[in-house]
């Protein structure tokens, strides 16, 4: 295999790994009878691996070990941790389980990031076409739980989800030791152990600033996603139990097309339009949610919005910071929205979702999914507002028209 190939399959195994489990984690949480501020504390877990991760992977594992066997090690222990939560019932069990595998599975989202960049000879062009192996993946994952669930399926059943995501896991381990080998940053060993301070700085600047709360705001919308859809589509809709995952895959074929025609969406609508239109997404399919329910055709029709949720927000965010700000303080941005997107977002809606859906959730165990889903429709809707008013980014387009004032405010903000 040409070494593209072999980092498209590598992004097919990491992303399989987090797509096993995803869509199933809260509505299996609840099946094992686990309060909500229970399920928002093992929902927090990737915000604690996202912070501890800046500085273990960042400091520490990046200039000690080659990024393959970081790799390779990292996911041996995630599918113990995984297996574990196969196994254990009792919430403190099986919250120290999950947390184990967040902290070491966390990590190795940047460090395969890290693998392709440095061995691709032409990273620019070709990262986007081995990431999309990451989007197969997760696709991929979905289907052998038509098999494995059945339409009803219970915790005994739901379970699997684990097992197969510590069966990829180990498999990913083994094919890690086959990648090209990535030696540690030594040269970095003098760089300043708290660099990510200066990132902070970037936050004094207005279109920076609205730019990371609209970012927070829409990322708790897309976590959020995760926590409710699963059981919604299950409970209110009828998708049967085993179908529900294939269902909600269907957003990451969307993706796929969605990032081919990305490029050309910015060069003609710009930044500020191309990310209000993937956060009005996120408002559309939540509002579609709330008022038809009763239509399966049209329910799942909304699900293809998915892919311009992330790529028209999520993705355009990383190429603005990589097009926009300075080289010297780009990779701190980067890691400063990461964070936001994968940590701090994800720990948000873990913590409000579940409390409003017990809040509107009735004697009979059922839920009132139109007040549920509407918080997040009025949510995008903010946001939207702000970006409309508030953000103004120093050029249009992903091809840089230098914006004087743009270019003045970060270089003040980072000097």
């Amino acid at each position: 295999m040409t070494v593209r190939t072999r980092l498209f399959l590598m992004m097919v195994l990491q992303l399989a790994v987090w797509g096993a489990w995803a869509p199933k984690l809260f509505p299996y949480m609840g099946m094992l009878g686990f309060a909500p501020w229970q399920q928002s504390l093992v929902g927090s877990c990737w915000g604690v691996a996202a912070v501890l991760g800046i500085f273990f992977s960042n400091q520490f594992a990046d200039r000690n070990f080659s990024a393959e066997r970081f790799m390779a090690g990292s996911h041996v222990i995630g599918g113990l941790a995984l297996l574990a939560c196969a196994v254990t019932t009792s919430f403190w069990p099986f919250f120290a389980a999950y947390l184990i595998f967040s902290l070491v599975y966390v990590p190795t989202l940047s460090v395969s990031n890290a693998i392709a960049f440095a061995n691709l000879k032409e990273p620019a062009k070709d990262f986007g076409a081995v990431r999309m192996g990451g989007t197969v993946g997760w696709i991929a994952v979905s289907w052998p739980f038509i098999f494995l669930l059945g339409a009803k399926a219970g915790p005994e059943q739901v379970r699997s989800i684990f097992v197969v995501a510590a069966v990829v896991s180990f498999a990913l381990a083994a094919y890690s030791l086959t990648l090209p080998h990535t030696p540690p940053k030594r040269d970095a060993a003098g760089a300043d152990p708290l660099a990510w301070r200066e990132t902070l700085k970037l936050l004094g600047v207005p279109f920076v600033a609205v730019l990371f709360l609209v970012t927070f705001i829409d990322s708790v919308i897309h976590n959020g996603y995760f926590v409710m859809a699963d059981a919604f589509l299950t409970n209110r809709v009828g998708i049967a139990g085993n179908l529900s995952m294939v269902v909600l895959s269907m957003g990451q074929f969307a993706e796929i097309v969605t990032m081919f025609i990305l490029g050309g969406v910015l060069a003609k609508l710009g930044w500020k339009t191309t990310m209000i239109v993937g956060v009005l997404a996120h408002g559309a399919r939540f509002a579609v949610f709330a008022y038809f329910a009763d239509s399966v055709p049209v329910i799942l029709a909304v699900q293809l919005l998915h892919g311009v949720c992330y790529a028209f927000f999520f993705a355009t965010v990383y190429i603005f910071v990589d097009a926009a700000f300075p080289n010297d303080v780009r990779a701190s941005a980067q890691g400063l929205f990461n964070l936001l997107i994968l940590g701090i977002g994800n720990v948000g809606a873990s913590f409000l979702f579940p409390a409003l859906i017990a809040r509107w959730t009735d004697a009979a165990g059922v839920v009132d999914y139109r007040s549920l889903f509407l918080v997040p429709t009025g949510m995008a809707a903010i946001a939207v507002l702000l970006l409309a008013a508030f953000f103004r980014p120093p050029h249009r387009g992903p091809v840089p028209e230098t914006s004087p004032r743009g270019e003045a405010e970060l270089a003040q903000a980072t000097s």
